[in-house]
C-alpha cells in the first residue's frame, strides 16, 4: 500500500520512521517532509495546507492511505478533501478538528458530556475578560489561565500568577498577537497538580488508549520560563497509575466517544487529551486532534507492533481488530532547540554529530531541519528530538542524553531535566 504522510515536523518524522517498518507499507511519501524524513520517505514539495494539490498527488501516485500530522490542515479540511477523493485518512474531518481549532467549542463539548475539566468562561472583548479576571483574583484565586481560542502553535496560553499578567495577555490576544485565534479568549481556573498526555485512537466505534506520556512545555529546567511547543517527553508517565487510568477511561475517553457519536462526528484518528492529575483525579486541560509532538516520539519508540496496520484499521473503522503491542521499556525524547526559541532564532546553522548520536543507539527525529549543499542545517525553533529506550526510566534518560551530547550547532540548547519527574516514583 502506498502511504502519504502530511507534515514536516518531529511528529511526522516519528510517524514515517515507524510506518516505514511495516510490511504493508510499499511506497512512503511525505509532504513536504524535512531533511531527516527523507531517510524514511520520499519527500514531496507540497505544503500541508495545499489540499487540492495533495489530493491530486495522491491520485496520481496510487496512494491508498493518508496520515495527516498537524492540526492546521485538519482544521482547514484537508482530511475532508482526501476522503471525498476516495482515500482512507487517519485524522478527523474539519468538524472533529474543531475540538482543537476552538477551545470554546471543546470546553462546551466537555461540559455537555460531563467530562471533568476546569471551570471557565469565554469572552469576545477585553473589558469583560479583564473584569472577570479581577473578580477571580478578588475571590482568592492564586492563578488563572488565559487561552486564545484558536490555533496558536502551542503558544496562545498563559498561566498567570497575577491579575496584571493575565490582563496584559488578554490585551495581547485581542491586540492581534495570535491573529484571528485571539479574537475570542477562554479564561479558566488554574488547576494544580501534575500534567500528563493521553493519546487514544478512535474510529468513532471504539476508543483505545496508547501508553501514557508526559511533555515538558516550559523552555527552561524545573518548568521555568514561557511555554513552547514541547521541550521533551517520556513514556510511561507514572503519575497515571492504574486507578487514574481507570478514571480516565470511564470519565474521559468513554464519554468522549459517546459525545462524538451523539454529535454524529465521524472521527477517525487520534484524540490527544492533555490532563492534570490532582489528588489522584484527572481533569482535562485541552483536546488536540493530532499526535502530540514530542510525545509521539517516546510513544512510537515503545510500540512493537505494526504501526501502519493500526493506523489504517483506525481509518477504516476496524480499530477493534488492531493489535497494539507495547514494550515495557520506558522511552525518553529530548528536544534540541535553536538559541532564542521560543522567540526569534537563527536558521541555517550546520548540524554535526548526527551519525555519532545514532551510534549511541538513540533515534534522532528531525523537527526543524533542511538539507543544504550536502549538509544538514537548522530550519526551525525546535530542531531535533533525540529519543532512546532503556530497561528503566533512569536508563532511558541516560541513553537519550548520551545522544544529545554528540550533537552540535551554533547556540543550540536543551533542557537537562527531561524525565526527572518520573524518578520520584521509583521505589
Amino acid at each position: 500500500m502506498n502511504i502519504l504522510v502530511i507534515g514536516s515536523g518531529g511528529r511526522e518524522h516519528a510517524l514515517c520512521w515507524k510506518l516505514k517498518q511495516s510490511p504493508i507499507t510499499e511506497k512512503l511519501y511525505c509532504a513536504p517532509g524535512n531533511a531527516g524524513i527523507a531517510d524514511s520517505a520520499e519527500c514531496v514539495n507540497i505544503k500541508a495546507d495545499e489540499g487540492e494539490k495533495l489530493v491530486q498527488f495522491a491520485l496520481d501516485h496510487q496512494v491508498g492511505f493518508a496520515v495527516v500530522g498537524p492540526e492546521a490542515p485538519l482544521c482547514a479540511g484537508v482530511g475532508d478533501l482526501l476522503r471525498k477523493a476516495g482515500i482512507k485518512v487517519f485524522g478527523p474531518n474539519a468538524d472533529g478538528a474543531r475540538l482543537e481549532g476552538s477551545k470554546d467549542f471543546a470546553k462546551r463539548f466537555m461540559n455537555k458530556y460531563n467530562i471533568p475539566t476546569a471551570r471557565s468562561s469565554t469572552f469576545t472583548n477585553a473589558a469583560a475578560a479583564k473584569k472577570y479576571i479581577a473578580d477571580e483574583f478578588k475571590a482568592g484565586a492564586e492563578g488563572i489561565v488565559v487561552k486564545a481560542d484558536g490555533l496558536a502553535a502551542g503558544k496562545g496560553v498563559l498561566v498567570a500568577e497575577t491579575e496584571k499578567a493575565a490582563a496584559d495577555f488578554v490585551d495581547e490576544c485581542f491586540g492581534g498577537a495570535f491573529g484571528t485565534s485571539g479574537a475570542t479568549v477562554l479564561i479558566e481556573e488554574c488547576l494544580v497538580g501534575e500534567e500528563a498526555s493521553i493519546l487514544a485512537l478512535t474510529d468513532s466505534r471504539t476508543i483505545r488508549a496508547l501508553v501514557t506520556s508526559q511533555d515538558h512545555k516550559r523552555i527552561f529546567d524545573q518548568d521555568k520560563g514561557p511555554n513552547t511547543g514541547g521541550m521533551g517527553a517520556y513514556s510511561p508517565a507514572p503519575v497515571v497509575n492504574e486507578s487514574v487510568m481507570k478514571q480516565i477511561q470511564t470519565e474521559i475517553l468513554d464519554r468522549f466517544l459517546a459525545g462524538i457519536q451523539t454529535e454524529k462526528i465521524d472521527y477517525r484518528g487520534v484524540i490527544f487529551v492533555g490532563i492534570m492529575v490532582t489528588g489522584g483525579v484527572a481533569k482535562v486541560l485541552e483536546f488536540n486532534v493530532r499526535f502530540g509532538d514530542p510525545e509521539i516520539q517516546p510513544v512510537v519508540r515503545r510500540f512493537d507492533g505494526d504501526w501502519a496496520d493500526a493506523l489504517y484499521k483506525t481509518a477504516d473503522g476496524r480499530l477493534a481488530e488492531a493489535d497494539l503491542v507495547w514494550s515495557d521499556d520506558p522511552a525518553v525524547s529530548v528536544v534540541i532547540a535553536a538559541g532564542g526559541y521560543p522567540g526569534s532564532y537563527r536558521k541555517g546553522d550546520e548540524i554535526t554529530g548526527l551519525a555519532e548520536a545514532a551510534e549511541t543507539g538513540a533515534v534522532v527525529f528531525h523537527a526543524g531541519t533542511a538539507a543544504k549543499d550536502g549538509r544538514i542545517v537548522s530550519n526551525g525553533g525546535r530542531v531535533l528530538g533525540v529519543s532512546a529506550r532503556g530497561k528503566t526510566i533512569r536508563d532511558a534518560i541516560a541513553n537519550a542524553y548520551r545522544g544529545v551530547e554528540k550533537i552540535r550547532f551554533k547556540n543550540c540548547f536543551s533542557r537537562k531535566d527531561i524525565g526527572a519527574k518520573a524518578l520520584k516514583y521509583l521505589k
